[in-house]
């Protein structure tokens, strides 16, 4: 890769690992705008662009949320047995988006779905509602429910699943920390099941570059995991001291700036 491309990745897995030990999120939303820029400036096939761009940000993930789960755990903010209630629901829906849906889906579509996922989340982190007080968690069958949809819509976009995990949790009371700290937990089955959903569904493809195993590029995710795994435990560490609702806010208008990046390759990819 060209150096300049390099440096970019290696920014973005900086600022991604911060982003996942603050907020809980894997970093895909921010990984895969980037991914997908490097990838068409070293002139990937663009067939495939958008999904190697969320394979391998998926495949960031797992090393990321390592290091922000251990950073939390140190705290006592992850709450285990919420983990292991949604784990094998969220297990089930990534592989099931990881390897049967997410190849089926062509470039555009996937662009705008992701588009679409990312104007949820900036809206979702935006308005900040509270929720009702006698809310509480679901069941052990609900919890599986919401984790196999949680873990199929995660798989598909690339991202870790705390954009729809935590306001889930924090609509059902949960306290913010544990909430953010839990998701980081979550983001690890996530990104395990959804990869390999990822490398099985496209073994064999003809298409894809050199260095790559499946979708997964690997020397992309190589460049952002030797520093995100640094920045996630400073992300955890932050998380504990600033108001988590002002930045909330202030990353849901990133994140909107990153949907309309998104609308417009779906755009691009349609030939609008």
């Amino acid at each position: 890769m060209p150096i300049g491309d390099i440096v970019l990745l290696i920014f973005s897995g900086a600022i991604s690992g911060f982003l996942a030990g603050l907020l809980g999120i894997g970093g895909g939303m921010i990984l895969v705008p980037i991914m997908i820029i490097v990838f068409n400036h070293i002139g990937f096939n663009q067939a495939v662009i958008v999904h190697m761009a969320i394979a391998s940000s998926m495949a960031t993930i797992i090393f990321t949320t390592s290091s922000a789960i251990w950073a939390h755990h140190k705290h006592s903010y992850v709450d285990w047995k919420l983990i292991a209630s949604l784990g094998p629901g969220i297990v089930i829906g990534s592989l099931i988006g990881g390897s049967e849906i997410f190849d089926a889906l062509n470039t555009s579509w996937l662009s705008l779905c992701f588009g679409i996922f990312i104007l949820y989340a900036s809206v979702r982190m935006f308005l900040n509602k509270q929720p009702k007080p006698e809310r509480n968690l679901p069941g052990a069958l609900g919890l599986t429910c919401f984790g196999t949809f949680a873990g199929c819509l995660a798989s598909l976009v690339g991202a870790g699943g705390a954009f729809i995990t935590v306001p889930f949790m924090l609509w059902c009371n949960v306290k913010p920390h544990t909430a953010m700290a839990t998701s980081s937990g979550l983001g690890f089955p996530v990104a395990v099941a959804a990869t390999i959903g990822y490398m099985y569904g496209s073994w064999g493809n003809t298409t894809l570059p050199s260095g790559s195993l499946g979708y997964v590029y690997l020397p992309a995710v190589m460049c952002i995991v030797i520093v995100s795994i640094f920045t996630a435990p400073l992300g955890a560490k932050m998380s504990r001291k600033l108001p988590i609702a002002h930045l909330k806010r202030v990353f849901g208008v990133l994140l909107f700036f990153i949907a309309a990046f998104m609308f417009n390759e779906s755009r691009k990819a349609f030939g609008i």
